[in-house]
């Protein structure tokens, strides 16, 4: 019975592990059925995904596109130019630029010796017809050794014939001859017009190039046509170059004690030798002076407002600035007011040119003192100077000046109040009816 129970216990075992089979069986078909799916989901899933990230990169793409066009609209794009960097620094608003470039592709892509074009020359020219469409003479770009020269210039040493220049109805012509210098000797005068440099016409020549053209070299020899009035036609003047030392003062004692003080320039000794001449006349006890500022083509500013400070009391206004927008500056006097009270009387002529005329009218308006020879140059603006990165320089005008009493003279110049003239036959005689007339009104001043 036990027997049996065990037979019967193992044919009830191997049933069930048929069954137990079949289950399995079954299992495991539906799990394949199961795997399957996955791997549909899965490549469905994936290709979803890949569907949205196309689109998106679609969208992106758009976005892109659309900024660049919106950028090219609005904000042009950077010319990457040849031979040139910082072609966008500080770029005017409201100024299609483009045409300057398309101007210099041009050149880059047709003209007929593109490889040997100077890149810097080309800059630099485009500058200069910056600054020429200004239309003032007195408004100059300097390459590199040109602001060097100019330097030497305002430094009082230089190569050249001696003289000052400037424009004149439209006529390239000597604001003074320098002293003791070949153009001085040679005769060159204040008024002259220079017609030819070496035979080259110059009409249309601009200031700077005409200065570029008279400087050289010591030794050498430059010829320049000149038509004066007086003169039945023009005359050529063969001038040797040499250094040019420029003085800034010279003063001399005349009879009855009185000082002719000759302000020659206004370069950056001229405080210092202005300084030293008035201490001598300080020294000597001298009776009055005679300020003569003929054939001074001017110069620094402050040397100007410097020496007036000796004439005139403290806080006395010695120039008027007005700017581009009419505002002005006020520079007045803070000296020393050491020759306040003595007798002066000032000598011009048409050399008599920018600072020298500041100082003439300042003396003039602030204390009535006489203006003897005749009308001065007309030089009534003020420049300064602005150093570029290479070492060129731009000379700006920045302001017109006016006397005092607000009196504007540019183009007008300062009208004398005692007219003598010098004649040419008077300056060849060595004659000087002008310095003769001032001490007359000086001495009978000092009688007064």
């Amino acid at each position: 019975m036990n027997s049996k129970k065990i037979t019967q216990t193992s044919e009830d075992s191997s049933m069930n592990d048929r069954e137990e089979a079949r289950v399995s069986s079954d299992l495991s078909a539906k799990t394949g059925e199961s795997n399957q799916q996955k791997k549909k989901l899965s490549w469905r899933r994936i290709l979803k995904i890949g569907g949205t990230i196309a689109l998106c990169l679609v969208i992106l793409g758009a976005v892109f596109i659309g900024g660049i066009e919106i950028g090219k609209k609005y904000y042009p794009s950077i010319n990457l130019i040849h031979g040139v960097e910082n072609a966008e620094t500080n770029k005017p608003q409201n100024v299609d630029f483009s045409l300057f470039w398309d101007a210099w592709h041009y050149l880059e892509e047709y003209y007929v010796k593109a490889s040997q074009i100077d890149y810097q020359k080309m800059v630099y020219g485009a500058i200069k017809g910056m600054v020429d469409s200004l239309g003032d003479p007195y408004t100059v770009f300097f390459e590199p050794d040109d602001a060097k020269k100019f330097t030497e210039d305002v430094s009082g040493n230089f190569s050249g014939i001696g003289i000052e220049i400037g424009v004149k109805n439209n006529a390239i012509t000597v604001i003074s001859p320098i002293e003791d210098t070949p153009a001085w000797k040679a005769g060159l005068r204040a008024g002259d017009k220079i017609l030819a440099i070496d035979k080259t016409s110059t009409d249309g020549l601009t200031l700077d190039d005409a200065v570029k053209m008279i400087r050289g070299d010591k030794g050498t020899s430059v010829t320049l046509t000149i038509m004066r009035e007086g003169f039945n036609e023009p005359k050529d003047f063969t001038i040797v170059r040499d250094i040019i030392n420029v003085p800034a003062a010279k003063l001399t004692f005349l009879d009855n004690g009185i000082a002719h003080l000759e302000l020659l320039n206004f370069n950056e000794n001229a405080s210092d030798e202005f300084t030293r001449a008035a201490t001598q006349v300080i020294m000597k006890n001298s009776s009055g002076i005679i300020l003569d500022l003929r054939n001074n083509p001017g110069g620094y500013l402050e040397s100007s407002v410097d020496i007036a400070g000796w004439f005139l009391k403290r806080g006395d206004i010695v120039v008027r600035e007005r700017e581009s927008d009419n505002r002005e500056k006020l520079f007045r006097a803070s000296g020393n007011q050491a020759l306040l009270n003595l007798p002066v009387v000032i000598l011009a002529n048409e050399g008599t040119a920018s600072a020298s005329e500041i100082l003439a009218g300042a003396l003039r308006d602030n204390r009535n003192i006489k203006i003897i020879g005749t009308k001065t140059f007309g030089k009534g603006s003020v420049q300064t100077l602005l150093p570029l990165a290479d070492n060129s320089m731009l000379k700006i005008t920045i302001a017109e000046w006016l006397t005092p009493n607000g009196t504007a003279i540019n183009d007008v110049g300062i009208s004398p109040d005692y007219e003598v003239n010098l004649t040419e036959e008077q300056w060849e005689a060595n004659q000087d009816p002008q310095l003769d007339k001032a001490i007359e009104i000086l001495k009978n001043e000092l009688r007064g």
